[in-house]
């Protein structure tokens, strides 16, 4: 029988070479042509608009009329407003109450819903409903409830011997503070639910049935077993959840229009105002590109603070 020869052996040295760059350059160009449509989009509306927003942070760059190349004036304006570092402040304040609502009201709720059983399924389905309302449509239907003269909570309030009268909710700044978290935390902790239930159910459960001989007690066998275990799961929904808040803006302009007295104005709100209240077009984009800025170092942080020890140092 005739021996067999590889074509690849046949073929000079410098054209294998060749052909193997062909060959992955081709593979190349099919991986390209299979992410094309995401780089697409991420281009279209995400590269694009931030490439405008940066240029429009330079110009000033009214609703009508010329507009002027000022560089990086409206930077240095940002710095002797009182009124933005009040709304960031504000948002601060608001995104630390309403993460350690969410978070730690979603780790209990995961773990009442962790392991099947015969009304799970139910008690899943009921936190998570409120995650598809919308939270313009959210908003509305709090506003509702919280109205002094037509709404439901300050009649409860007083029915229930907390208060001697009907009590203005949105009135007071400290009630219409906590209000909003309620309303948010209400809102959102059946989507924060599900990411850690999903980090939940990952852990093997011969960790835990190990720990649990060896005499370790439910709180020792959530610290030293169950955290370590979701601390990826855990990172996505604190980046999620710091970023949302940080960008809150329906909740407080749709309920409390910034009210009482302008306590409640977010950075966001700040922003819609200078730009489509005031028409400062210029500024506004400024002001979202430092938002942006802290965006990402907040971000950077909270990967860095729980990232996995074998991730490297």
């Amino acid at each position: 029988m005739p021996e067999q020869i590889d074509v690849a052996d046949a073929v000079p040295r410098p054209s294998r070479i060749a052909l193997r760059r062909r060959r992955r350059r081709r593979r190349d160009m099919i991986g390209l042509l299979y992410v094309a449509p995401a780089l697409a989009l991420v281009a279209v509306f995400f590269a694009i608009p931030l490439g405008m927003t940066i240029w429009m942070s330079l110009h000033d760059w009214p609703l009508m009329g010329q507009k002027r190349w000022v560089g990086f004036a409206n930077y240095e304006r940002m710095w002797g407003d009182s009124g933005f570092w009040g709304a960031l402040s504000f948002t601060g304040t608001y995104t630390v109450a309403v993460t350690i609502g969410l978070l730690g009201l979603g780790m209990i709720l995961a773990l009442m819903v962790e392991r099947p059983g015969r009304a799970t399924a139910f008690y899943r389905t009921a936190y998570f409903l409120p995650v598809v309302i919308g939270f313009a449509s959210a908003s509305l239907l709090w506003a509702w409830l919280s109205n002094v003269d037509s709404g439901l909570f300050s009649p409860l309030m007083q029915n229930l011997g907390l208060t001697e009268r009907r009590v203005n909710i949105n009135a007071d700044y400290g009630l219409a503070f906590w209000s909003v978290n309620v309303m948010v935390v209400w809102k959102m902790v059946g989507f924060f639910m599900v990411i850690l239930m999903s980090g939940l159910q990952s852990i093997p459960r011969d960790y835990l049935e190990a720990a649990r001989i060896d005499g370790a007690g439910a709180l020792q066998r959530f610290r030293f077993i169950t955290m370590p275990l979701v601390r990826r799961p855990f990172a996505l929904a604190l980046i999620l959840c710091v970023s949302g808040s940080m960008l809150a803006f329906d909740q407080f302009y749709i309920i409390l229009n910034g009210g009482p007295q302008n306590s409640t104005i977010t950075a966001v709100y700040w922003i819609f105002n200078e730009s489509f209240v005031s028409f400062r077009l210029g500024y506004g984009a400024a002001l979202s590109v430092v938002l942006l800025g802290i965006l990402l170092v907040l971000s950077a942080i909270q990967l860095r603070l729980l990232r996995d020890r074998e991730d490297g140092s």
